[in-house]
């Protein structure tokens, strides 16, 4: 029997129950949803057993009650199958009146909604998960706490085992719980796998609108290209033709992003509106990431060994798995990534912002000297110009590097940190 490795979720989805009559985990396939909920779950509904899902789907129209009957909390697996359902788990949380009573999940946002009625508010809550961090795959010692440096700590101490060629394997291969324990050969063939469900059938499931898998692949490519930026659907279009005989115009590109989205392919990233000193347009745009670097490498057709031969194409495709690993974290300290650009050129690639008004800035670097004086200066420019009479300082901040053996907190207070040994 496969052993379960532990998640950041476990303890979130725990407190949510504690909350709410029902708790919807979303989230993209294989990123380890129906498993979690399983550890909590004391009766299970799978939707898409394909011995019953016909009868499921049938029953859901018929007497959706039925399916709801069973030991709480009941897990209802790829819920979005069946609508109808949602209405009816609202109304039984309603009348059963207690919490904690069913885990829905759904690896997609429902193709039609027009049959939910309610919203859920009261009823539900939300928890979103991803493929796992570092952390939670035992790639990362996790010496350096978050939460900690959120509290105030001073000292830092931590050790990363991570060479480049390690962390371009973990780029490739991604947080993807199947693949963790396997042979690294075998494990580089699950996003490769993952990737090409995508592109043939998933994509389809958003929408139920069958669409041209080159054009999937030649959209999720030029989407690989554009991450960490804030390029707008039409340059994606322009992409496209500039690298591919073929043009996609700007309304299937929308389409197509939009259907990614659905089935939480890709996530992209708000922006930070903080209090500043002197006025200044800050950019709103969001910015375009994949839920995890192992489809970007997948999209772009390269590998580990082509990652270290190309370390500006690595430089950006790590980002997206520290994006990946800090909205992991953030979701187990009540916080959100953004991140922050305005028109003096001024960025930040990631904030964290907690609920409680804490937050912290952070610069994503690979490594080297050079660019972790760049992002030290990048991120005390950044401080400089928030307003600390209209808002809270800063609890820290960070330069999150790829490479190097420690983290450490420099004289000027900034703290570099590997992302080899960084945690919630």
């Amino acid at each position: 029997m496969k052993t379960y490795r532990k998640r950041i979720a476990d303890d979130i989805l725990k407190r949510k129950l504690e909350g709410k009559g029902a708790v919807l985990i979303e989230g993209p396939k294989w990123c380890g949803k129906t498993t979690t909920a399983e550890q909590l779950a004391a009766s299970v509904l799978y939707m898409d057993d394909p011995e019953k899902k016909a009868q499921n789907i049938a029953m859901s129209e018929l007497n959706p009650k039925r399916l709801l009957d069973g030991a709480a909390p009941r897990l209802i697996d790829e819920w979005q199958l069946a609508p109808k359902l949602w209405d009816a788990v609202r109304f039984e949380v309603d009348h059963r009146g207690e919490l904690g009573q069913f885990i829905l999940t759904g690896s997609a946002v429902p193709a039609d909604t027009k049959e939910i009625t309610h919203s859920g508010t009261g009823r539900f809550t939300w928890l979103t998960m991803r493929p796992m961090s570092l952390y939670e795959s035992g790639d990362s010692t996790g010496d350096v706490s978050l939460k900690d440096l959120f509290d105030g700590a001073v000292e830092i101490d931590g050790a990363s085992e991570l060479s480049l060629d390690r962390l371009a394997f973990l780029v490739c291969r991604g947080g993807w719980p199947q693949a963790v324990d396997m042979r690294d050969e075998i494990a580089l063939d699950q996003a490769l796998d993952y990737y090409d469900a995508v592109v043939n059938s998933d994509i389809n499931r958003a929408d139920h609108v069958q669409k041209n898998p080159q054009r999937v692949r030649r959209l999720m490519r030029s989407y690989a290209r554009n991450q960490g930026s804030q390029v707008p659907n039409t340059a994606l279009a322009q992409d496209i033709a500039a690298n591919d005989e073929t043009p996609i115009n700007e309304e299937t590109v929308a389409s197509y992003v939009n259907a990614l989205r659905k089935i939480f392919v890709v996530e992209d990233m708000p922006a930070w509106n903080p209090n500043l000193r002197s006025k200044t347009v800050i950019r709103s745009s969001d910015t375009r990431y994949y839920v995890d670097p192992s489809i970007a490498a997948a999209a772009l057709g390269i590998g580990p060994n082509d990652l270290v031969n190309d370390l500006k194409t690595f430089g950006f495709i790590f980002e997206t798995l520290c994006i990946r690993d800090l909205r992991v974290f953030a979701d187990a300290l009540n916080g959100t990534v953004y991140h922050y650009r305005d028109k003096d050129g001024q960025e930040c690639d990631a904030v964290i912002h907690l609920r409680n008004g804490k937050y912290g800035l952070i610069e994503i670097k690979l490594g080297g000297d050079t660019l972790i004086e760049e992002g030290v200066k990048s991120l005390r420019s950044m401080k400089a110009k928030i307003d600390t009479d209209k808002m809270k300082a800063p609890s820290f901040l960070m330069v999150l590097t790829g490479t190097g053996d420690y983290a450490y907190r420099r004289h000027d207070g900034v703290c570099v940190i590997p992302i080899g040994c960084l945690k919630h």
